[in-house]
């Protein structure tokens, strides 16, 4: 089941100890946002240990290709997470240069599935989230049996609303395209700092630790 080998980010990092606690936890990709009208927002990152598994993540939201490919470049990015309404080309030109591309879709019960189908050949990834004007970060759960009906092959992280509360449920999730999980809101004490505490729990079930 795909459960077991599970990937796990944890995004919206913002406060340098506490990327530097997260990044020595076991966990696969560490998000960082570069939107500014998140509660998340980080304009610096702090240094994250070497890791040859941890992949430094920019999140954007309809910001010009320029200021991607800078914040690439300055910040070390490894992968790039859109998150707003960029278009296929938009998509490859992020590709082009060669780095990850994770493509964000805000799902609910009117969703439809065909959206996402011109992006199949473009992006590495989607992110299924919880659709909200915020873009995410909401901290609410869609419902999941709506990816019951997705009908691709493409890999995908589940998000929105992800807690200790559900955490055992999206493990156990029967969905061999299932990729990862996207750990934020509700593994914070405060908008961009992350409860270590809880993430130990979380990875301890995710793990079997």
């Amino acid at each position: 089941m795909a459960s077991r080998n599970l990937k796990i980010k944890v995004c919206g990092m913002r406060d340098p100890q506490n990327i530097a606690d997260v990044a020595s936890l076991n966990i696969d990709y560490m998000g960082f946002i570069f939107y500014r009208q998140s509660k998340r927002f980080v304009d610096q990152i702090a240094f994250v240990p070497s890791s040859t598994k941890l992949k430094r993540t920019g999140v954007f939201v309809n910001a010009p290709i320029a200021y991607i490919k800078t914040k690439i470049v300055d910040f070390a990015l490894d992968t790039i997470q859109l998150h707003g309404d960029e278009d296929v080309h938009f998509c490859q030109q992020i590709t082009e240069s060669g780095i990850q591309l994770i493509k964000a879709f805000g799902i609910d019960d009117q969703f439809e599935w065909k959206s996402v189908e011109p992006f199949l050949n473009d992006v590495d990834l989607f992110l299924f989230d919880t659709k909200s004007a915020e873009h995410g970060g909401t901290g609410r759960s869609f419902n999941w049996q709506k990816l019951k009906d997705y009908p691709y092959d493409k890999p995908y992280f589940l998000s929105g609303g992800l807690s200790l509360a559900n955490i055992q449920e999206a493990k156990d999730f029967e969905d061999d395209r299932l990729f990862g999980l996207d750990l934020n809101s509700k593994f914070e004490i405060e908008p961009g700092l992350k409860n270590i505490s809880t993430l130990t729990q979380a990875l301890k079930l995710l793990r079997d630790e």
